[in-house]
């Protein structure tokens, strides 16, 4: 009887493994082509995660992994015991919190917009404009920022003198520090946002629309009780992945336009894992910071994905 049990269970087994065969030698080109993708991964994302495990040790360069004295926790209980960890983490919280506010919606606003334009040659040109930004590099914004807000000949500033006669420290004053950070980010990438949302829209059956407006419903009317809701799907998936870079502020961003002025505010996990590994050394303590950050993201990716499940929305898995 046992026999049978097992001689039953690898035949399942086997035609499983006829079954992968099968399929990958059906779909071999589209495995092919999936193999410079998974190679990237392999080496530049998981083969590196053995690196980790420095944030468990004192480590020393010169006597590698294997040398190196394990000390557990320490390198963690020194971060969270640090008084510029609760600093860290509300400059961090509050850029990622006003990014995704102000950001992360208007890219579905303005791809939204763009669908109801009718004039195709105007569309395109627009969808052209509006992508320039995000091919140009952060260290340019920083300088047309810079160009724009300093004090010292700023066109902004200037503009500002003659109109109310003073200028504004917008580079020096720490309460500007996040609205230009936010701001730069709503420039530079709003409109390349937009290209996941357009794409979801061609979808759309017009078939739909041709029926509301059989049905008598305006313009409005159709974007809330079709448009939008065929977004919904691509809006939960889209913002489960925010939320899982939540304490990724971007360190160059946020480097080129920090200083001495306005720190207590700009200094934020990147800044920090930079000034503590690179500058000074110390590579555990840094390589900690890091492990906790992507601990933390990974806990509001599950627990997004895990919500949205329960609201009934598309789940990432």
């Amino acid at each position: 009887m046992v026999d049978n049990k097992t001689e039953i269970i690898t035949k399942k087994q086997n035609n499983k493994v006829r079954k992968i065969i099968k399929m990958i030698k059906k779909d071999k080109w589209i495995y092919l082509l999936g193999i410079p993708g998974i190679l990237y991964f392999i080496i530049f994302r998981y083969i590196p995660m053995g690196g980790l495990i420095i944030a468990f040790q004192d480590y020393n360069p010169f006597l590698g992994f294997i040398g190196s004295k394990w000390v557990g926790f320490l390198q963690f209980k020194n971060l969270f015991t640090n008084p510029i960890f609760t600093e860290l983490l509300r400059n961090t919280l509050l850029i990622s919190f006003y990014n995704l506010i102000f950001t992360f919606p208007l890219p579905i606003i303005l791809a939204i917009l763009i669908n109801e334009v009718r004039v195709s040659s105007y569309k395109r040109a627009v969808q052209t404009a509006i992508y320039v930004p995000h091919f140009i590099s952060m260290v340019v914004v920083a300088s047309i920022s810079y160009v724009l807000l300093t004090t010292d000949g700023g066109a902004l500033n200037n503009l500002l003198s003659n109109l109310i006669g003073h200028k504004i420290a917008f580079l020096s004053d720490p309460k500007w520090f996040r609205t230009i950070i936010v701001s730069q980010n709503i420039w530079k990438e709003t409109g390349w946002g937009t290209i996941i949302f357009l794409a979801t829209l061609t979808s759309i059956n017009p078939e739909l629309y041709e029926a509301a407006i059989v049905d008598g419903a305006t313009r409005l009317q159709r974007i809330w009780y079709i448009t939008v809701p065929s977004l919904m799907g691509t809006i939960v998936i889209l913002l489960i992945l925010r939320m899982g870079s939540i304490l990724d502020t971007g360190f160059e961003q946020i480097y080129l336009m920090m200083n001495s002025l306005n720190r207590e505010v700009a200094e934020v996990f990147d800044t920090y894992v930079y000034s503590m590994g690179v500058l000074q050394g110390s590579y555990s303590y840094s390589t900690a910071v890091g492990l906790f950050k992507s601990i933390v993201g990974f806990i509001l990716i599950q627990a997004a994905n895990y919500f949205a499940k329960k609201v009934g929305e598309t789940s990432l898995f």
